[in-house]
This record gives structure tokens, C-alpha cells and sequence, in this order.
């Protein structure tokens, strides 16, 4: 294995990957997804070839190898392969500190963020492509100085491509719904849900991710994740999921440091303008 790792091989791997009319190019992504595993597989993002004109206009392999994943779905790019295997690779780079500084920076060649190339695949009709891009985006979201960037409208826009693979097609009320991301309102009665749980639960560990700051729970609560979230709950019987659900909720609801605690409050008898509220009002208030 590690004789095959050397940059020699890759090269020829990368080659091979880039021929438009390689027959095999399906198997060569899965060749270098397995060798993603090793950790001199990071030598491949700073690794230079000669530009593939009808693939890339860059000179880097990386880079490369992300527009054949882009551009080569479903056949688009080379009609024996649809690349899907690649986003394994891509999840195994996301894990070091390389690979991540890799995915967030804009790239000079294209001017494009790469992460940024990966989330409209979160919905796609392949697994493997899904599962992929959905461990590349959590790896990513290891990044916290970043999650200014992946939560902000005009940068990544993260949300609404991790949120929509968890939602299903149940109604919200129109003052939840109002404040909901515009992808996740009135969403038709034959939305489905991820059709895998590991999938969805991937996706709920990144939005616990991006509750490390405060910015990112403060986003989460104005647009309402919480109903989202409390129905994925309620729909999918898959312990993990609803682990991952329980665990997201409980940073999401709870109350701020510095602030007081309007639960705390109302169990005490007392509403939120400091009155003692009347026995027969007391709620009591489940998560789920």
C-alpha cells in the first residue's frame, strides 16, 4: 500500500481520472478514496500537473479532481463514469488542517470557495455522492473561524443545503414558517427526508458545529431550526437521529449566558414581565 502512495502513482491515477474517454475512471476514484486513508495522500493538494483543458484551467491536481467531480455527474463530463467516488476523498482531506485550509479558501484560478462547489450536491440522487459531500461540509465546519463564512447569505449559505435533506413535508405554523429560510417554506407534500439515517445524522452534527458560536445559535433560533429539527425527531424512528436531534436541541433552547432563564422563570410561576402567574396557567413545555 504505501508504495502505491508515492507521487509518482498519483500522478498516473490523476491522469487517468482526467481522460474524458478512461472506461475506468469510476474505479480510479474509488482507487484514490482508498487512498485517502494513508496521510501522505495531503501531498496531493499541492501537487502540479499539466492542465487538462477540456476538465480545468488549473494547474493544481486538487483542483482538477474537484471540477471532474463538479462537472463529470452523471456522465456530463465522461459517459463511463459519474466520479461519485471522489467526495470520499474529499471528506478524507477535510479531516487534516491542510485540507480543511483547502476547502475554505477561494481559489485563484476560478475565484470560487470549494466548499462552496460540494453543497448543492447535499440532495443529489446518489448515496455515495451524498455521504461524501455531507462528511466533507462537517469536516469543514471543524473550521470555526470559517463559520462566519458558511453561515452568511452571501458567502457559503450553508444552511439551507444542510437543512433540507433533514426536512420532511410537514406543516409549520405560519409564525414559524414566516421566519424560516425561503428553501424551507412551503415545502411540497412529497418532500422526503434523507433516505439515510447516517446521512441526516452527519448533517445534524454539523449544525451542532455551528452552534460553537454564538452567532451560529443566534442564526439557528431566528430562522427556526428548532421546529424543523423537533419534527425530524417526531418522523424518524432511528436512535442515532434522534440522539443527534436531542443533542442539537439542547444548545439551541437553551438560554444564553448572562441571560435569564424564561423556563426558569415560568416554572417558578412567574411570566416574562416578572408577574406571578395564576396556577391554572402554569405549561409545562416538552422539547418533544
Amino acid at each position: 500500500m504505501e508504495r502505491i502512495q508515492c507521487p509518482e502513482t498519483a500522478f498516473v491515477l490523476i491522469y487517468m481520472e482526467q481522460n474524458i474517454k478512461e472506461p475506468n475512471a469510476d474505479d480510479v476514484s474509488m482507487l484514490l478514496a482508498n487512498l485517502a486513508k494513508s496521510n501522505k495522500i495531503s501531498r496531493l493538494l499541492t501537487l502540479k500537473r499539466k492542465i487538462p483543458e477540456s476538465v480545468s484551467s488549473s494547474a493544481f491536481a486538487i483542483d482538477q479532481l474537484m471540477d471532474c467531480f463538479v462537472k463529470g455527474a452523471e456522465g456530463a463530463l465522461n459517459k463511463h463514469a459519474n466520479y461519485d467516488y471522489l467526495s470520499y476523498l474529499f471528506a478524507d482531506l477535510s479531516k487534516s488542517e491542510e485540507g480543511r485550509a483547502y476547502f475554505t479558501s477561494r481559489q485563484d484560478y476560478d475565484d470560487v470557495v470549494p466548499v462552496t462547489k460540494l453543497t448543492v450536491f447535499t440532495e443529489h440522487k446518489s448515496t455515495v455522492r451524498r455521504k461524501g459531500v455531507a462528511s466533507t461540509i462537517k469536516n469543514v465546519a471543524f473550521d470555526v473561524p470559517f463559520h462566519s463564512v458558511l453561515l452568511s447569505e452571501d458567502g457559503a449559505n450553508i444552511l439551507p443545503y444542510i437543512l433540507l435533506p433533514i426536512a420532511g413535508p410537514e406543516e409549520f405554523s405560519d409564525e414559524d414558517s414566516m421566519d424560516m429560510l425561503a428553501d424551507l417554506q412551503l415545502l411540497p407534500p412529497d418532500k422526503k427526508r434523507d433516505s439515510d439515517h447516517s446521512i441526516i445524522v452527519t448533517h445534524l452534527e454539523t449544525l451542532l458545529l455551528l452552534t460553537t458560536t454564538r452567532e451560529g445559535r443566534a442564526i439557528m433560533r431566528a430562522i427556526k431550526v428548532y421546529p424543523i429539527i423537533r419534527e425530524c425527531h417526531l418522523q424518524v424512528d432511528n436512535e442515532e437521529v434522534q440522539e443527534a436531534c436531542d443533542r442539537l436541541v439542547q444548545v439551541i433552547m437553551r438560554d444564553e449566558e448572562g441571560e435569564e432563564s424564561t423556563n426558569a422563570l415560568q416554572e417558578n410561576g412567574v411570566n416574562t414581565n416578572g408577574q406571578r402567574q395564576e396556577d391554572e396557567e402554569e405549561k409545562v413545555v416538552e422539547l418533544f
